[in-house]
């Protein structure tokens, strides 16, 4: 009971901390006009936390020892720079709505893995379940498919896509091969991001700030950079415990939340068709949680 209750905090954690995380770095975009700076604004906020978690645990000298497995840690950071990349390149010459959806099929890509490569079964209910929740995220996101149009671009979308469903099982490799632990992947995987960010941002001349920045705006950046490692601090630990395929289920209530912080905190209006959508991503989740009972087995598969 306490091991469930556990792990249900840590997925609300994961959950939580990658809204809040989306909602700020909205804004720091927005205020910098940089994707490439702000990016390397949070990281850098992150890193500073990161840091001090490492020496509070006396685990930082780690860094230094990794080893072989530091090639892999690096190709997790070269990845999670990537995914970003391509999600802006995509929007760069693309839609909004095409890019939302086309993103989304990381779900379905994780699923596709989980099956052909990895062998685990997924049920009939699974992958009703999986359908259920993508319809009612793309309702909350108002993703306007009437006026979705498609451009050779889009292939950025599932470029991203792709990179964010292969470097959650790049993650969960790590930590099973390499027996690494989710402070160490984090700490390299921000730093490496950072670098590249800050790189690409002193090569396309984005090194500057606007001289008027909303106020708070720093503390925004803080707030950013706490909410980056709560990711790191949940989002790994979770995928150690849990299917890849579930952790990426469980993201997907991550909209849901994001809705609501924007109409509290942001000023967006909650409107029928996000309301529904809400429903039905719960809807989805419930016939995910119950997938032990549908098909009269355990609880939704998780690892030893």
């Amino acid at each position: 009971m306490k091991e469930d209750l556990k792990y249900t905090l840590m997925v609300i954690g994961m959950v939580v901390s990658w809204s809040i995380y989306y909602a700020v770095s909205k804004i720091v975009v927005d205020a910098t006009g940089s994707a490439l700076l702000a990016g390397f604004l949070l990281r850098s906020a992150a890193l500073v936390f990161l840091t001090i978690q490492l020496l509070a645990d006396g685990n930082f000298s780690r860094l230094f020892h990794q080893g072989k497995a530091v090639r892999i840690l690096v190709i997790i950071g070269v990845f999670g720079f990537l995914l970003d990349l391509f999600a802006n390149l995509g929007y760069a010459g693309g839609s909004l709505s095409t890019g939302t959806a086309l993103l989304k099929t990381d779900v379905l890509m994780v699923n596709l893995a989980t099956v052909i490569l990895y062998h685990k079964k997924l049920y009939i209910s699974d992958w009703l379940g999986t359908a259920v929740m993508l319809a009612g995220v793309l309702l909350v996101l108002g993703v306007d498919f009437g006026g979705m149009t498609l451009h050779v671009t889009d292939l950025y979308f599932i470029l991203s896509a792709a990179c964010v469903s292969a470097n959650a099982f790049i993650i969960k490799a790590a930590q099973e091969k390499y027996n690494e632990d989710a402070d160490m992947i984090s700490y390299y995987n921000n730093f490496v991001v950072l670098v590249l960010f800050g790189c690409s941002a002193a090569l396309h001349g984005d090194f500057h700030l606007p001289e008027a920045l909303p106020q708070g705006f720093w503390w925004l950046v803080v707030l950013g950079g706490l909410g980056q490692t709560g990711i790191y601090f949940f989002y790994y630990r979770n995928l150690k415990h849990f299917e890849v395929w579930l952790v990426k289920l469980y993201l997907l209530l991550m909209p849901v939340l994001s809705c609501f912080i924007g109409v509290f905190f942001l000023n967006e209006e909650l409107t029928t068709k996000k309301l529904l959508g809400i429903l039905v991503v719960l809807a989805g989740a419930a016939v995910i949680l119950q997938r032990g009972r549908i098909n009269h087995e355990g609880r939704p598969a998780r690892n030893a």
